[in-house]
């Protein structure tokens, strides 16, 4: 807390973290029109607009040197993750996604050249996923670059997905692998400072070619929708994995008012990963459940869906849902019970603050 004077004090937005300030800006307004069925606080709001099909909508922002630094980004990989960290979004609430509109701030630091470059990306990701961009805006910017995409999508009534439906003994599944996006930023920025020191050094990257993909050109998983809907399979309550896989699990059990159990030894974790955290002495669980940005999917299923995907590699099953409120525990490979934590990314936090935090 910060003091302005003896009768007055100021509230740090860290302190209430993304969701927390979202939550106290916009939670308590009323929704007044029958169309807004769902607001604030999911992966995207729904809309509806017809009896059969709901309309999802999601935005996100991406701000230099907040959420990625131009010194090793690609201009073209930044515009392709824009686009797909939204999509994600929409997939989350099982739905598809159909259009996106663009804005940008841009300082006269760019030449059109290398906005070009970033719309190359987003094209990209337009074409291989299907959407549309329907429109957008440009601005200009004093403070670096600025990216914001708003994604729209549909879904049948039935078929949409909240983070609130999950029910006790629901089974607890992840797709894909987790902790790459994390490791992947963790050697950009060691080999950031080896430049820094010796600019004549070329960086070391050879051989992590996957956990560098992870963070820098994410993929949205379209394709577990699809086998969600091929197994008749509607999870009961799903989010994608942008902050890390324990903020994600918080999240879903707070809403459902339920409580959650892992294990360790179930948890996804690729040979990339396990390879650079004996590189770095960091516990592999670590940026498992607290990295982000991996853009999988958690979601929950009933326990008579799990014998429909129990055979899939695409999928780990890492837990379940419990009815005790409030208690989120991991069961380590030693058979202790450790509680979980949303230690996630905060982006509201000073850059003191969050340091302190991740220790």
């Amino acid at each position: 807390m910060e003091k302005k004077d003896d009768n007055q004090k100021f509230t740090s937005l860290g302190e209430l973290g993304e969701f927390g300030l979202i939550d106290h800006l916009v939670g308590q307004f009323p929704m007044k029109r029958d169309e807004n069925v769902l607001g604030p606080g999911d992966d995207a709001a729904i809309l509806k607009f017809d009896e059969d099909v709901q309309t999802v909508v999601s935005t996100d922002i991406l701000v230099e040197n907040v959420h990625f630094d131009l010194s090793y980004t690609p201009l073209k990989h930044l515009g392709y993750k824009s686009v797909v960290v939204n999509l994600s979004d929409i997939y989350a609430m099982n739905a598809e996604p159909t259009s996106i509109l663009v804005s940008l701030a841009v300082s006269n630091r760019f030449p059109l050249e290398a906005v070009e470059e970033i719309y190359r990306g987003i094209h990209l990701a337009c074409e291989k996923y299907n959407v549309d961009v329907v429109g957008g805006d440009t601005t200009s910017s004093q403070m670096g670059l600025v990216i914001n995409v708003t994604a729209i999508g549909k879904a049948k009534t039935d078929d949409i997905v909240q983070r609130s439906g999950a029910k006790e003994n629901d089974v607890i599944v992840v797709s894909g692998d987790l902790g790459g996006a994390y490791m992947g930023l963790q050697l950009l920025e060691r080999e950031k400072e080896v430049f820094k020191v010796n600019p004549n050094m070329q960086p070391d990257l050879q051989g992590h070619e996957y956990v560098l993909e992870r963070q820098l050109k994410p993929e949205a998983r379209k394709d577990v929708i699809e086998l969600l809907k091929k197994y008749e399979v509607v999870p009961t309550s799903m989010m994608d994995i942008s902050d890390g896989l324990s903020s994600e699990l918080i999240h879903i059990a707070r809403q459902s008012d339920k409580g959650v159990q892992i294990y360790e030894d179930k948890l996804p974790i690729s040979d990339g990963v396990l390879t650079l955290c004996d590189t770095f002495q960091l516990h592999p669980t670590t940026p498992v459940l607290n990295g982000g940005e991996d853009y999988e999917l958690v979601f929950t299923i009933a326990l008579e869906d799990y014998e429909k995907i129990k055979g899939d590699p695409n999928f780990s099953f890492i837990g379940h849902v419990t009815n005790s409120k409030n208690d989120y525990h991991l069961i380590t490979k030693d058979e202790k019970v450790i509680p979980l934590e949303a230690q996630g990314w905060n982006a509201l936090l000073k850059k003191d603050d969050s340091n302190n935090e991740e220790e």
